[in-house]
């Protein structure tokens, strides 16, 4: 595509990235637009035989597993990593939440977000699914599990027991197999999880980024975020499996590092596998066995052969918009509603115009997303980077002792500004919804 050829040369690529991450990033994110795109532009053409939208979010938690946990590793700084996330994922995710509220006169919010004060701690936290709040933005369920990931992440890291990856994958595969077979749904219902989990978030995060009392306050937060996974999320059994995933990804790593086999990561396939078969809480369309084994295989292969591939040159296409992802994942929703509030149900038209409304949709989603990497992103990261430096300076301190052996490095990636997230896999259009 010219537009988004000529766009990507406008935006710099850092040459110390991980070009087959951002690659991955790339391709989970094209899925990811085309399974919001395709049942409302061009329905036809929809794949039915796997989810595009599992599949590209699968490829994403796979590459968070995979970079996030070394990359603290690597640094060993709580403090850094911490102020890096907020200001790499904030930003944005405020500036989203500000547009979709500024408009909802026009395109209103969702009906799965409260109208109380629970929408707004959960959104504070992102812990949104967790706590079973609708986000303003339709994708943002995701970054629950992300949330999730991080504050375990920090909590094993302090704990000393970070090297475990392959154990703990096949422990919530298997988590989310059990949970599948007795949980209906979330056990915590109502608005004071979001409450709850938020004054302990707050509390808990002044805690590890100021150094007093961090290793207690991060495993609260673990056991917090670990209790929220099982016992309150919308779909336990998916969230469990979700985990299971990314901890595979930081099996993965560890085994290309000489540190683990890759025995581990084949269970927990199997188990991810089988999980959704007999769970109470299944039903819908990409659960059913076909289409679900089939999508978690070619997530599987994309991530293998990318990986496969990594010392050589990859498409600077991808590579570019794995570097915009966390953009793109966030706003293309929201444009793509307000493009067919414009454009009207564009389902029965005829395929040339669907083909050419598409494009234009595509165009306007990939341009507003560049610019949003370039003017909200981009910046920020950089005061994020400031910021960390300050603190580091100002705030060293006994607490803040590194994990022996592993000191700052510059790694290229969670020094410069890494994305992930990963995008929506539910079905916000299944067959025969309505549009919006």
């Amino acid at each position: 595509m010219r537009v988004s050829t000529a766009v990507a040369r406008s935006v710099p690529i850092p040459v110390a990235r991980l070009a087959w991450l951002d690659a991955l990033r790339g391709i989970g994110a094209l899925a990811v637009v085309a399974e919001h795109l395709l049942p409302w532009f061009l329905p036809d053409l929809r794949p039915y035989w796997f989810n595009l939208g599992v599949y590209g979010i699968f490829v994403f938690f796979l590459v968070s597993g995979y970079i996030i946990p070394t990359s603290l590793e690597r640094h060993g700084d709580v403090r850094a990593f911490w102020i890096s996330r907020f200001f790499r994922l904030y930003p944005l995710y405020l500036s989203v939440i500000v547009l979709v509220l500024a408009l909802a006169w026009w395109v209103p919010v969702r009906g799965e977000v409260p109208r109380d004060g629970s929408a707004v701690a959960a959104h504070a936290t992102m812990l949104l699914d967790v706590v079973s709040v609708g986000g303003v933005a339709d994708t943002m369920w995701t970054l629950s599990y992300e949330m999730v990931f991080y504050l375990l992440v920090t909590a094993l890291f302090l704990i000393r027991a970070h090297d475990r990856s392959g154990l703990l994958s096949m422990l919530f595969a298997a988590g989310s197999v059990v949970v599948g077979l007795v949980a209906s749904g979330a056990v915590l219902v109502g608005g004071w999880p979001a409450y709850l989990s938020c004054g302990m978030f707050v509390a808990g995060l002044v805690c590890v980024v100021w150094g007093r009392l961090r290793t207690p306050a991060a495993c609260v937060l673990g056991v917090m975020a670990l209790a929220l996974l099982l016992l309150s999320s919308r779909v336990p059994w998916l969230g469990a499996a979700v985990i299971a995933i990314m901890f595979a990804g930081t099996a993965i790593h560890r085994w290309e590092r000489g540190g683990g086999s890759l025995w581990p990561v084949a269970v927990t396939t199997a188990l991810v596998a089988i999980a959704p078969l007999w769970a109470i809480e299944s039903g819908w369309w990409w659960v059913q066995a076909d289409v679900w084994l089939t999508t978690i295989a070619l997530a599987g292969a994309t991530f293998a052969g990318a990986m496969a591939l990594r010392a050589r040159r990859l498409p600077r296409v991808l590579v570019w918009l794995g570097l915009i992802s966390y953009s793109l994942y966030l706003v293309h929703h929201p444009l793509l509603k307000y493009f067919v509030e414009i454009s009207g149900d564009l389902r029965q038209a005829e395929l040339p115009y669907q083909l050419g409304m598409a494009a234009l949709a595509m165009t306007v989603v990939l341009v507003v997303s560049a610019l949003a990497y370039r003017w909200i992103e981009r910046p920020m990261q950089a005061l994020g980077r400031r910021v960390s430096r300050r603190s580091t300076r100002g705030l060293q301190g006994p607490a803040d002792q590194r994990v022996a052996g592993q000191g700052p490095r510059h790694d290229g990636v969670l020094g410069h500004e890494e994305s992930q997230m990963p995008d929506g896999m539910r079905d916000h259009v299944g067959r025969g919804d309505p549009v919006g």
